[in-house]
Formats: structure tokens, sequence, C-alpha cells
């Protein structure tokens, strides 16, 4: 006699708990001053993968908000770097670190909260 077990109801993480996974790599990546670079690809990775799955959701909105915090946050410290050679690369760098420092507790912020992330300026 073989034992039947009913399916699960959800196989993996929910959206919410991927979201948090996502924002938990770009922290992890910030914090340990690149020394796990990987962590924020994969979590642009992961972005990028789940985005189509979570359209229609406030999650849909974080995956983008994320996705924009990665590419301009490394399009900023990229010309930072550049501009370190004529010394004013350091100040700008700063600004780019605090401002995606800003939008990652911002977004995790309204991913608490139940809300979209929405950038004010």
């Amino acid at each position: 006699m073989t034992q039947v077990t009913p399916p699960e109801e959800q196989a993996g993480l929910s959206m919410r708990q991927l979201t948090h996974l996502i924002y938990g790599l770009l922290a992890a990546a910030l914090l340990s001053g690149g020394l796990f670079g990987l962590a924020s690809v994969a979590a642009i990775v992961l972005a990028y993968l789940k985005r189509g799955d979570a359209a229609g959701t406030v999650y849909a909105s974080h995956f983008d908000w994320v996705i924009r915090t990665f590419w301009w946050g490394l399009l900023w410290v990229a010309l930072s770097a550049l501009a370190t050679y004529i010394f004013i690369g350091w100040i700008t760098g700063l600004v780019a670190l605090v401002w995606i420092v800003y939008r990652l507790i911002k977004g995790w912020l309204a991913l608490l909260s139940n809300q979209a992330p929405v950038a004010e300026f």
C-alpha cells in the first residue's frame, strides 16, 4: 500500500522571499566592499529572470527598482573610478555609494510595508 502525499501548495521561494533575497544579496555585496561582488551579479540575474513572473504585482516594481539601481550605480562608480585620475573621483564615488545605499534601504523598507518603491527625485 502506497501512501499518497498531497502536493505542496508552493514549491520554492515566494515572490516576497525572493525579493528579500535579492535585496539581501545586494546588501551583502555592498557591506563586503566588493568582496562578494558575485552576490550583486546573482541578485541582478535573479531580478531579470523573475521579473516576468512578478508582472502585475508589487514585486515587479521592486525588481525594476533593483535593476535600475544596479546599472546606474555601476555607471556612476565606473565614472568615479575614471575621475580619480583628476582627483575628484573620490568625491563622486562617495556620492554614488551613498545614493546606492539610499536606494537599497528605501526599496527594502517599501518591501517591508508591502508598497512599491517610489523615486522622489
